[in-house]
């Protein structure tokens, strides 16, 4: 699938911008790696070497120009430095339909990264042509996301038993949605 063009001006949101992912983060690809959690949910393995963030870092920048997908460095915009990574994730596109993920490095955690990078991530999706509704499939377990989510105005709809495969394992997950606002007519045209 070909994909609209990378977005000129990098998204932004409150305290982060959205970047492509360069060389330099494998540092924070690195720090990410130790989370327990994210290597479960992707292609990081736990407590990544250098190599292996380095790897990691490649196929990201990879992501766009296969048609899977943005895939992000989540910035702080104070600074520039890398805090996390997101996606939005367009396989279902021709149905109208993107996914989207995200992940803060432990350290950062607890600082509203995630919900503004969510934020970002979601309005920059408006702006894909096709996308009509990001969906975010999230364990039942995981407060902390399901926060991010409502903060970021995505409403739970169902938990889907068994969908996901994480860390080996089928598990149930939430599903949450944000779906595109219609455009409305002009006043006084009927069409």
């Amino acid at each position: 699938m070909t994909l609209p063009p990378w977005p000129a001006d990098p998204p932004t949101f409150g305290q982060v911008r959205l970047r492509a992912v360069e060389a330099r983060d494998g540092a924070m690809a690195r720090r990410l790696s130790t989370d327990p959690y994210v290597p479960q949910t992707g292609s990081l393995p736990g407590d990544a070497s250098a190599s292996e963030a380095g790897a990691w870092v490649v196929r990201h920048q990879g992501r766009h120009a296969e048609g899977a997908g943005f895939s992000f460095t989540i910035a702080r915009r104070s600074d520039g430095d890398a805090v996390g990574h997101c996606g939005l994730w367009l396989k279902g596109l021709e149905e109208g339909r993107a996914s989207g993920g995200y992940a803060i490095a432990p350290a950062e955690r607890g600082r509203g990264y995630a919900a503004d990078a969510l934020a970002a991530l979601t309005e920059f999706a408006w702006s894909v042509p096709g996308v009509q509704r990001i969906e975010l499939f999230i364990e039942p377990w995981n407060a902390a996301s399901i926060r991010t989510a409502e903060r970021a105005g995505y409403r739970r709809k169902r938990l889907l038993v068994g969908y996901q495969m994480i860390g080996g394992q089928s598990r149930d997950v939430l599903l949450y949605v944000a779906v595109r606002a219609p455009k409305r007519a002009k006043a006084g045209r009927n069409f």
